[in-house]
C-alpha cells in the first residue's frame, strides 16, 4: 500500500531513531531560517549540536500559542512570495493565528491526510463526500481535499449543513465515506426520518469524524456516537489535528486511538512542570512538526490534554496511538472543588433526547470563583426537565450547574454562528 509508511512497521528503536535524525536537520533549519527561534537559541544559550537525542529536547523551551500571536511574522521561514496559500486557526483559544503554507507544505499536508484517510481505510477509487467548509482560510478542509485527490478518492464537495442537499448527494453520487463533524449526522438521521428517506440503505459505509470527541477514555463509544449508532449503523472513525501540527491522528480499524505518524511529527506529552509524564499518565501534547518549510515548530503545546497508548496495533502499526482528547488546558474549571472539562459535560448533555441544542457558559462570579451556566432549547414540556438535567449532573460529575431555558430560534443563533467552523457549545467569560 502505497500511504502505508513502512516507518510505521518498524520496531520502536527504529522509529526513536529515525526521529532523531529528522531532529537534527530541523534544528539546523531553524537556526538558518527562523527568527524565532534563532532568538530562543541565543537568548538560553543552546548549541544546537548538544540536541541528539529525543530526550534532549528538554533542554529548549516549549513554545505557546501566546508566542504565535504576539511574534507571528518572526515563525515564517521563507519569504513572502514563497507563500501559496494563508490559513488561520479557529481561534477557539483566543485571537486567530495565521499559517502560511509554500507548494512543499501543501504537498506534506496532502500526503499526511492520505496517510490518515488510508489508516481509517478510505482506497483509491472511493468516493468520499466532504461535509466540511473548503473555504475561509480553513486549513483542514483544504487539506482533506488535497489528501484525497493525492490517493486517488472521488470528492464531493458539499460543506456544512442543509440535510436535505447532504442527502441529495449522498443518493446521487453514491458515497462510501463521510467526512464531518458527528453532531451534524444527528442532523441528518433526523431530517431523513421527517421526510421519509431510506437512509439506513444508503451507499455510505463510514464517517471520519472531525471537530468532535465520540470516544471515551477507554475506546468505549460516548454518548454522541451511541446515539447516531443506534439508528445508523455506519463505522465512525475518530481523528485529531490541529492547524498548527499540519498532521492528523486518525484511527484504523481497530479503532483504539489515533496513530502517530513519525515522519510527519515528534510528540511529547507534558505535565503542569513541563516534565514529560509516565507512560499511563495524561498530561499536555507538545509537538515538533517535521518537515514544514513555511511555519515549522520546535516544542509546541498544544493546550490540549490527553493520554497515549504504547502497545502495539493490530493493524501492524507499531507506532504510538493517542486517546480522546480529555481537554483542553485553557479550558479546565475548577467548579466547587472538583477540577471539570468541557467534553465530560457535552458527554451529560448529548445523553438528553430532547435538548435541541445547548450552550456552556462558564463566568466568574464576584468573589472570583468560577460559575457554570448551561443554557438549554428543549422541545420537552415537562416539568421536572430541569431538574431531571440537574440530577444527572450531580449523579455523574458531583456538581450541580445553573440551568436556563433559552428559545430555540435564540439559542442555535448563538451555537451555529455563520462566522465559526465549529458548533460553539463552550464560552469562557472568565
Amino acid at each position: 500500500m502505497e500511504f502505508y509508511p513502512s516507518i510505521e512497521q518498524e520496531a520502536i528503536q527504529e522509529i526513536k531513531k529515525f526521529q532523531e535524525q529528522k531532529l537534527q536537520e530541523l534544528l539546523i533549519y531553524l537556526e538558518t531560517y527562523s527568527p524565532f527561534y534563532q532568538r530562543v537559541f541565543k537568548e538560553n544559550n543552546i548549541n544546537i549540536s548538544d540536541i541528539q537525542t529525543l530526550e534532549d529536547l528538554q533542554k529548549i523551551p516549549t513554545t505557546t500559542k501566546n508566542d504565535i500571536q504576539q511574534h507571528n511574522d518572526d515563525f515564517f521561514c521563507v519569504a513572502p512570495e514563497k507563500i501559496v496559500d494563508y490559513s488561520t486557526t479557529s481561534g477557539t483559544l483566543g485571537d486567530p493565528v495565521t499559517f502560511g503554507l509554500s507548494d512543499n507544505d501543501l504537498e506534506r499536508l496532502a500526503y499526511n491526510e492520505a496517510v490518515s484517510f488510508a489508516c481509517a481505510g478510505i482506497q483509491k477509487g472511493d468516493v468520499v463526500q466532504m461535509i466540511t467548509t473548503i473555504d475561509k482560510r480553513f486549513m483542514a478542509g483544504l487539506a482533506y481535499f488535497l489528501g484525497l485527490r493525492k490517493m486517488g478518492a472521488s470528492v464531493v464537495r458539499m460543506g456544512p449543513g442543509i440535510p436535505e442537499l447532504q442527502w441529495d448527494s449522498i443518493f446521487r453520487y453514491k458515497p462510501k465515506y463521510l467526512i464531518t463533524v458527528p453532531s451534524f449526522l444527528l442532523k441528518m438521521i433526523d431530517y431523513a426520518e421527517k421526510h421519509h428517506i431510506d437512509y439506513k440503505n444508503s451507499s455510505v459505509y463510514g464517517a471520519v469524524c472531525i471537530g468532535e470527541s465520540i470516544k471515551n477514555q477507554d475506546f468505549t463509544d460516548n454518548i454522541l456516537s451511541q446515539k447516531i449508532k443506534e439508528k445508523w449503523n455506519i463505522k465512525l472513525f475518530s481523528t485529531y489535528a490541529s492547524t498548527e501540527m499540519s498532521t492528523a491522528f486518525t484511527e484504523c480499524e481497530q479503532q483504539i486511538g489515533g496513530h502517530h505518524h513519525p515522519e510527519l511529527i515528534i510528540t511529547e506529552i507534558l505535565d503542569d512542570d513541563g516534565n514529560p509524564v509516565k507512560e499511563d499518565e495524561s498530561g499536555e501534547l507538545t509537538i515538533t512538526t517535521l518537515g514544514v518549510e513555511a511555519i515549522p515548530l520546535l516544542r509546541f503545546k498544544t493546550g490540549d490534554i490527553v493520554k497515549a497508548h504504547y502497545e502495539p496495533c493490530l493493524c501492524g502499526r507499531n507506532t504510538m496511538r493517542l486517546g480522546p482528547v480529555i481537554g483542553r488546558k485553557q479550558q479546565m474549571i475548577k467548579y466547587k472543588g472538583t477540577t471539570l472539562y468541557p467534553p465530560a459535560m457535552n458527554d451529560i448533555l448529548n445523553d438528553f433526547e430532547n435538548i435541541l441544542c445547548y450552550q456552556i457558559v462558564i463566568q466568574a462570579n464576584e468573589i472570583g470563583l468560577d460559575e457554570i451556566i448551561i443554557k438549554v432549547s428543549t422541545d420537552s414540556d415537562s416539568e421536572s426537565f430541569v431538574n431531571d438535567v440537574r440530577d444527572h449532573f450531580r449523579a455523574k460529575l458531583r456538581v450541580s450547574p445553573k440551568i436556563e431555558l433559552v428559545d430555540f430560534d435564540v439559542l442555535s443563533k448563538m451555537v451555529f454562528n455563520p462566522n465559526s467552523r465549529k458548533p460553539i457549545t463552550f464560552t469562557d467569560l472568565r
